[in-house]
């Protein structure tokens, strides 16, 4: 068992900070080969990156999410891709906890183990002895090419039960790769498909994904940690909203920075800086992350506060965090997209980077939990008196 000091929020933020320029030096290179760059993989690594949602006993940092949130957010300036990669490895590796220990120290042995997933039930699982047996392919496999270990999500049909759907823990040198990401958006982010023929994975990796969801744990050595004391989904939601943060946060960096020695081509602004049009533009763009940000905030405040106090959650409360996560994600993109309007015709070159964060940030929007019409319909349902129609709150 590790023992480690475990770094400050502001410690992580700031190693974070110090990254973008290794961030935005090999995005382009990310985007054009479609995964991350091993320098960007090493460098994450060494920054604790990986660790984050890792238990202290293996010599992780067990952070809370306002403190994935802010660092997402500072790699997120750098790369969307890298950023929502290693949110993406967050969830799964936080979702190892709630295993049996057991099945905890075989994966967290790895130093800077790396855990991707999906909660896509679209493969199918059999009894065997001792296990299941996994047969099926998974999509937008996020950070599976430099991945130890994939999070399965497969329904066991079994002769004397009704199906059930299961989540299994599997390494990732047991699947097949399918080379199919060929995208628009997050191109860096590497998220192929994997596919699963006859894999066996022992009982004591598989675990009911209802159970999952609603907070359950089979771990005792994580019972009392407040980071394991909130359901799936706000976890999940918190920790994956900071990269829009940083995308739009990047995108305000980026016009900035363009921004005095443009003029606005067939007038008579030398610099773009003094239109009128432009200060309203900034200013509304500005305000749009300021709000952006409060969503985010409040999502992570409610999950980290909960989790210490041990406290229930509702059903209203659930779906809140899916609605901030969605308001986040639509007032980023409003954000970028006034940016990117702003930013001419010469943005449309690839070596500007606004471009690449106006594709990342409208992929993310789609992303199918994330999508703001989505929660916001989810949330205004239930503050209507109905009943979710939505397992994944």
């Amino acid at each position: 068992m590790l023992t480690t000091d475990v770094p400050t929020r502001e410690q992580l933020v700031h190693r974070a900070a110090e990254l973008v320029p290794v961030l935005r030096k090999n995005a382009a290179w990310s985007e054009e080969n479609r995964r991350i760059h091993n320098e960007t993989i090493e460098a994450l690594a060494d920054a604790g990156v990986f660790k984050m949602r890792v238990p202290t006993r293996y010599g992780g940092y067990e952070s809370d999410t306002r403190t994935l949130v802010d660092v997402a957010t500072e790699l997120g300036r750098g790369d969307g891709s890298a950023s929502w990669t290693a949110s993406v490895y967050w969830i799964p590796t936080w979702m190892v906890g709630l295993f049996p220990d057991e099945v905890q120290d075989e994966v967290f042995s790895t130093p800077d183990v790396r855990v991707c997933g999906t909660l896509s039930p679209s493969g199918m699982a059999a009894p065997a002895d001792g296990g299941i047996v996994l047969n099926g392919k998974w999509g937008f496999i996020t950070g599976a090419l430099h991945s130890h270990w994939q999070e399965i999500i497969a329904v066991l049909v079994s002769p004397d039960s009704e199906p059930m759907p299961v989540m299994a823990l599997v390494p990732t040198s047991e699947l097949q790769i399918v080379d199919d990401w060929y995208t628009a958006g997050l191109k860096g982010t590497g998220s192929v498909s994997t596919v699963a023929q006859d894999v066996f994975v022992p009982s004591a990796r598989v675990l009911p994904l209802g159970q999952i969801i609603q907070g359950q744990s089979a771990s005792k050595a994580n019972a009392d940690a407040p980071i394991y004391r909130a359901p799936l989904l706000p976890v999940a939601a918190a920790s994956s909203v900071g990269t829009v943060l940083g995308l739009a946060a990047g995108a305000r960096q980026a016009f900035f920075q363009r921004l005095p020695d443009r003029k606005i081509t067939y007038t008579n602004y030398a610099s773009q800086r003094e239109a009128p049009l432009t200060h309203l533009q900034v200013a509304d763009a500005s305000m749009k992350i300021d709000e952006a940000e409060f969503h985010a905030h409040r999502l992570a405040t409610v999950v980290d506060t909960k989790g210490v106090e041990g406290a229930a959650w509702t059903v209203e409360e659930r779906v809140r965090a899916r609605a901030d996560m969605g308001a986040a994600c639509r007032l980023a993109k409003e954000a970028v997209d006034i940016f990117n309007t702003a930013s001419g015709g010469s943005s449309i070159y690839a070596d500007v980077p606004i471009q690449r964060i106006e594709r990342d940030i409208q992929a993310v929007n789609l992303h199918a939990l994330m999508h703001p019409n989505t929660n916001a319909e989810l949330y205004g349902r239930v503050l209507c008196g109905l009943e979710p129609n939505s397992l994944y709150i």
